[in-house]
């Protein structure tokens, strides 16, 4: 119980009834259809519509603007279990709640009450358009320009890699208001813009969608891209904060329960690849005897059981500290570097111990192998990871 410590015995009675019903969920809806919508490439509708009706899309919005207010801790749960059923459910929602986090921790008191209640009902859904083309980890090298003009910004550029593209209706949008500024982190801003109409689902004008780009793994969910034409939204309700510059730190701040997020689902990709393999093991026999009496297989199981427990510890210690109010880049940075790392490995050591079956899509094993190397890339490369684990132990340590 040590990371629910500083949690009430209330909440953590409702946490308890919250996974209990998500454990339900998946076990008649997710799980016999998971496997197919998977392979087919298929948008979830129903299991969309289902979220919805449990508040996902609320999730980490106050009670007030009709969210359910959960913390990080109950939170991180939640995506861990989706996680182990099937990941890409888990980024519908949660490049929602990276946007909402945004408006919800930076946003004016007019865009709070215009912009969360729809988040939260999930009538209106969306994600995070940070990526171009050339501009990745490098969030700096963006080019996509707005511009004010009157009461109305005017958006020129393009968009890649954006969960929620397609299928979505409105995104956080990272643009250069001031091109020209030095720094370059200092002319950059984010604008709330819908990009398609919540009933008909047709594009708004001046904004469309690119391709909808094929991926090795994270079936379900849309990656897609957004091209902004002379596209004008309102400045007041738009432009996060009222204040232009504030962007890349806004951006930044809304990747830290994203990096959480990453992390919990590793964790859930790693705790399913070690529940498959300790069953498996069990079953299939060579040389006269049960693979699990083999010692090759037993220190497979041995350091991914331990890797796995560790991912979790380092999940809980995130979402304590970020529950608790602390800083947490270094914190969500160790979460999101040794839980991915994990997963990519519990899963190919899973793949292993299966053998051919491993390789079969008629087993979970090759889904999960698939979906586990983006989490090593997703909201900060690894290598970016470590950087900033490094600067914070020398920052938060000085000689």
């Amino acid at each position: 119980m040590a990371d629910t410590a500083y949690i009430s015995a209330e909440a953590v009675e409702e946490e308890a009834i919250m996974l209990d019903a998500i454990d339900k969920w998946l076990e008649q809806k997710v799980k016999p259809v998971a496997m197919q919508l998977e392979h087919d490439n298929e948008w979830p509708a129903d299991l969309v519509e289902d979220m919805k009706e449990m508040g996902l899309f609320g999730a980490l919005i106050d009670p007030e603007y009709g969210g359910l207010g959960l913390s990080a801790t109950t939170y991180s749960k939640i995506v861990t279990k989706i996680a182990e059923e099937w990941m890409s459910l888990t980024g519908i929602f949660n490049s929602h709640l990276m946007m909402a986090q945004i408006v919800q921790r930076f946003g004016t008191d007019k865009q709070k009450e215009h912009w969360l209640p729809k988040f939260a009902t999930g009538e209106l859904r969306g994600g995070l358009a940070l990526t171009e083309p050339n501009a990745g980890t490098d969030l700096q090298a963006l080019t996509t320009k707005a511009t004010r003009v009157g009461d109305k910004y005017v958006v020129e550029g393009a968009k890649t890699w954006i969960s929620n593209a397609i299928e979505g209706h409105v995104v956080a949008l990272l643009v250069k208001t001031d091109p020209k500024a030095e720094p370059r982190y200092k002319g950059m801003s984010i604008l709330i813009t819908q990009t398609k109409d919540a009933e008909t689902r047709e594009d708004l004008p001046g904004v469309k969608n690119g391709n909808k780009l094929s991926k090795l793994g994270y079936k379900g969910i849309d990656s897609g891209e957004l091209i902004y034409e002379g596209y004008e939204c309102d400045a007041e309700l738009s432009l996060v904060g009222g204040e232009e510059g504030k962007g890349f730190f806004m951006a930044t701040g809304g990747l830290e329960i994203g990096r959480i997020n990453i992390a919990a689902r590793s964790v859930g990709i790693a705790r399913r690849a070690l529940n498959e393999s300790i069953a498996y093991a069990q079953t299939r026999k060579s040389m006269g005897k049960l693979i699990c009496e083999h010692q090759a297989i037993q220190l497979k199981l041995g350091e991914m059981g331990a890797k796995t427990r560790a991912a979790e510890l380092l999940v809980a210690d995130a979402a304590r500290a970020y529950d608790t109010g602390e800083r947490i880049d270094m914190e969500a940075g160790m979460a999101k570097y040794f839980a991915s790392e994990t997963a990519v490995e519990v899963a190919t050591e899973a793949m292993r111990i299966h053998g051919g079956y491993g390789y079969s899509k008629e087993y979970v094993i090759e889904r999960l192998y698939r979906d586990a190397p983006l989490m090593c890339i997703g909201e900060g490369t690894n290598e970016m990871q470590r950087i900033i684990i490094a600067k914070q132990l020398v920052k938060r340590n000085p000689v």
